[in-house]
């Protein structure tokens, strides 16, 4: 099947990581995406690892989409710009605020051209506001979000393992590029996206954050993090020095836990304020490292319980269920992440490699 943006042209001016992950999915559905890159590359070219020659990062968020090379501050890079936005349906940029209006491609300039377009800038924390020049990728937002501050180990914040303002940024402005294009159809009038990093991550922290957000309290621990640090939404050590987590706070899965470890009496701690759990908890630490990871996967395998083994990618990606799925294929020469967004009436596929660079 040609896919669901058959027919949906895209000029895609970004780099790195949230605007190739929005393009991308814009591709997988069958969208024409047009990569512009500079003369040495998306960055993401050269980003470890490498298989059959091509980056995995570069290839996974780039698949589908065919690359040009275009000087945009020579007369030529620009003439052929204009070229491509010609007949376009969506224009992705994500420079620092202001670069494309001295390019002579902001929006205002684009739109009067193309009053058609859906034009989306992406950027670190938005067109306006008194952050709008600071220089940042996905760190220092999440780090001026108040994201990395309950991302920490003893109350020292690491550096995530996800680039989580990124895909917030990501998704948030596919997200609004699909409604720009609804609201098109419907108007005739294409549209401008404010996509910031920092606006798209602080609804991610609305479960986390309701004291701020409310006007109050601002710390969150990492006892208190997600929700609240309650024993049955904990991270547990194993006799092996892995670990397991119970991820549902649902009373159901205290009672069944908590019957099968003969401890019934335990269960009115779990409907407790988390800050009232603390012996529940200490109870659940000190039987959980009793016994190796794999043994108590085994021993909940029958019980119906929110429990899952905390696994490394390579676990992760070995385990039946992603096989089962599709989740990772091999096509085009190396291994991909499947696409996500999957539909009754077609099945998962990559259906186009990762461009050569200028091919």
């Amino acid at each position: 099947m040609a896919g669901k943006l058959a027919g949906v042209r895209v000029v895609d001016l970004t780099q790195f990581l949230p605007g190739p992950m929005l393009t991308v999915m814009l591709a997988d559905q069958g969208a024409e995406v047009v990569k512009i890159e500079p003369a040495a590359g998306d960055p993401a070219r050269t980003q470890e690892p490498f298989e059959a020659g091509q980056s995995v990062w570069f290839r996974n968020l780039n698949r589908g989409k065919v690359s040009v090379v275009l000087d945009l501050k020579s007369a030529a890079g620009k003439d052929a710009l204009w070229a491509l936005i010609d007949g376009a349906d969506v224009l992705v940029e994500s420079f620092r605020p202001g670069v494309m209006a001295r390019l002579g491609f902001d929006y205002a300039t684009v739109a009067a051209r193309y009053p058609t377009i859906v034009y989306c800038s992406i950027s670190a924390f938005g067109q306006t506001g008194e952050l709008a020049q600071h220089p940042a990728h996905d760190l220092a937002v999440q780090a001026m979000a108040g994201f990395l501050a309950v991302n920490d180990a003893g109350g020292v914040p690491v550096v995530p393992g996800v680039a989580a303002a990124d895909m917030a940024a990501g998704l948030t402005g596919l997200a609004a590029v699909l409604m720009a294009l609804i609201g098109r159809a419907a108007t005739g009038r294409g549209d401008y996206i404010d996509c910031a990093m920092f606006d798209s991550l602080l609804p991610w922290c609305a479960h986390t954050a309701g004291g701020a957000i409310a006007g109050g309290a601002a710390p969150v621990s990492a006892a208190q993090r997600s929700l609240g640090g309650a024993a049955f939404y904990n991270v547990y050590a194993t006799r092996d020095g892995l670990f397991v987590v119970l991820g549902g706070r649902e009373l159901k899965f205290a009672v069944n836990l908590l019957t099968a470890l003969g401890r019934p009496d335990l269960v009115t701690l779990a409907e407790a304020p988390a800050g009232e759990q603390g012996a529940l908890i200490d109870f659940l630490r000190a039987t959980f490292v009793t016994r190796d990871r794999d043994d108590w996967v085994a021993w909940f395998a029958e019980l119906d319980v929110a429990f899952a083994p905390v696994l490394d990618f390579r676990a992760a990606f070995d385990q039946p269920h992603v096989a089962a799925r599709g989740l990772i294929v091999e096509a085009h020469g190396g291994h991909q992440i499947a696409p996500a967004i999957r539909f009754g009436d077609a099945a998962q596929r990559v259906a186009r490699p990762a461009p050569d660079l200028g091919s």
